[in-house]
């Protein structure tokens, strides 16, 4: 394996976690999924890049996957999603976006300090890709929590899961079957949100999940 092999997929997998900040910074919906709709774009070009210098023909499935779905089909629903159940299109955060940010940088600061002595019998290339798929999830899950909106807290998990699948091919890929289900898990998991989200704005007139709070201390 060359060193141009070696940067290209650290380069690659590096802007994977500079997308994950443009999202933290995003302050509007649409943007948010315009940028998540870039993440998925650059995943595919991790894995697709993967598949060449594994000698992995079967990667090739799995980022197409990632360039259809998540890249086209449901940044394209969601988007339609909020025209239709008309959602206010700011994304309430819980801090200030400043805040949030330096959080991100801890938490690519641990997934770095963690993963790479634990890895440290693997491969240069699975070792760094490892600790950049860690600050991905780790990211995803910071947007999660610190946002209020349902549909930015939906983009935060898909965005988990592309940190998942970008540690599976940096590990020497996944046997295709497994990348089909997972795909496939997927698209039912966004179709029962997407129903859910329907729910909520039906019940609450919002797509603040602080309001399903604010119901059960009615309740009590």
């Amino acid at each position: 394996m060359s060193a141009l092999d070696f940067d290209v997929a650290h380069l690659l997998s590096g802007l994977m976690v500079l997308v994950c900040f443009l999202m933290l910074y995003q302050d509007r919906l649409y943007s948010l999924l315009n940028t998540f709709a870039l993440h998925a774009l650059v995943l595919a070009l991790a894995v697709a890049w993967q598949a060449y210098i594994q000698g992995a023909p079967h990667l090739y499935v799995t980022a197409a996957i990632a360039l259809i779905f998540k890249g086209v089909v449901i940044p394209v629903a969601l988007h339609r999603l909020i025209r239709r159940m008309g959602i206010h299109r700011e994304v309430e955060t819980v801090g200030g976006v400043g805040l949030t940010m330096l959080f991100g940088l801890a938490l690519v600061a641990l997934a770095i300090s963690v993963m790479l002595p634990v890895t440290a019998a693997a491969g240069t290339l699975a070792r760094e890709d490892l600790a950049f798929a860690l600050s991905v999830i780790l990211l995803g899950l910071l947007m999660m929590i610190t946002r209020r909106n349902a549909v930015s807290q939906v983009v935060g998990f898909m965005t988990l899961e592309n940190g998942l699948v970008l540690a599976a091919t940096g590990a020497k890929g996944m046997p295709l079957v497994v990348e089909i289900s997972v795909a496939f898990s997927i698209l039912i998991a966004f179709i029962v949100i997407g129903i859910f989200l329907f729910r909520i704005r039906e019940r609450f007139d919002t797509v603040d999940v602080a309001a399903l709070d604010t119901f059960r201390g009615d309740r009590r």
